[in-house]
């Protein structure tokens, strides 16, 4: 997967998404909807892991919760990178990959 490629694409979805509903893309709200996204993250894996109640979710539906959440959860990264022109790739070899030369 090419993260620009998966950065222009995220952004015309929350563009779509912030007209649909009205909403103000500004830095703050970047932040704060990976917040939110963070706190589904989590309340998805304290269920899957039995840590939470499972409203009468399957093993099965709480494990795709998971990893939809995990997913809103790189998306809203991405996405707060591109509001703050971050390079993300170059910021992860720097970071991260550069440790393996």
């Amino acid at each position: 997967m090419d993260l620009r490629r998966l950065s222009d694409d995220l952004e015309t979805v929350s563009q779509r998404y912030a007209e649909r509903f009205g909403i103000r893309r500004d830095a703050t709200w970047f932040l704060l909807k990976l917040q939110e996204e963070v706190g589904e993250l989590t309340q998805a894996y304290l269920m899957h892991s039995g840590q939470a109640r499972t409203k009468d979710l399957t093993p099965d539906e709480l494990a795709a919760n998971f990893r939809a959440e995990l997913a809103d959860v790189l998306c809203q990264v991405v996405l707060l990178a591109r509001h703050h022109e971050v390079d993300l790739p170059a910021e992860i070899d720097r970071k991260w990959l550069s440790r393996l030369r």
